[in-house]
């Protein structure tokens, strides 16, 4: 059974466990440290204060292990992103999806939005059918700067209230 929960200082190993390896490949590329993982959660529990409220962060949760993370933040007063990141060793089991269809219910009710959109790194498509399977459509692409300052083409998805 996965769960979503907020996060809690106590939860920096283990997302420096989620943000490396595998997982980062399409993302930073770095690892991040133990203090860096500490500044995200801080950042995280601030953000949770917040009136009116930008963001929410949410720890993805399995037999008891904080195994991955999923974000919403508010772009405009009707639209938001949508974000995730799971621990390599948890791909394929449904994790991210469900997590993913947690906070899209979330995001069209509580939040009040309207349009949810995401992207995905171009050699990520795994990630593509998991918001595939949450109810986004592909919309096109959306060039990203790449380490090397070129552009990289990011899948863009979209899902908007009607689509649900």
């Amino acid at each position: 059974m996965v769960t979503l929960r907020p996060l809690a200082l106590a939860d920096a190993p283990a997302l420096t466990r989620i943000y490396s390896g595998a997982s980062i490949r399409h993302t930073t590329g770095k690892p991040l440290t133990l203090d860096q993982a500490h500044e995200k959660i801080r950042a995280a529990l601030a953000r949770a204060a917040e009136t009116p409220r930008a963001q929410w962060s949410w720890g993805i949760v399995a037999e008891d292990e904080l195994i991955g993370l999923i974000s919403l933040r508010r772009r405009t007063p009707v639209m938001g992103t949508l974000s995730y990141i799971l621990r390599d060793d948890r791909w394929g089991h449904g994790y991210a999806t469900h997590a993913a269809n947690h906070v899209v219910s979330a995001a069209f009710t509580t939040a009040g939005l309207t349009r949810l959109e995401a992207m995905h790194h171009p050699d990520n498509p795994a990630s593509g059918r998991v918001l595939v399977k949450a109810g986004f459509t592909r919309i096109g692409t959306s060039d990203r700067p790449g380490d090397d300052g070129t552009a990289i083409p990011y899948e863009l998805y979209a899902l908007e209230t009607d689509g649900i």
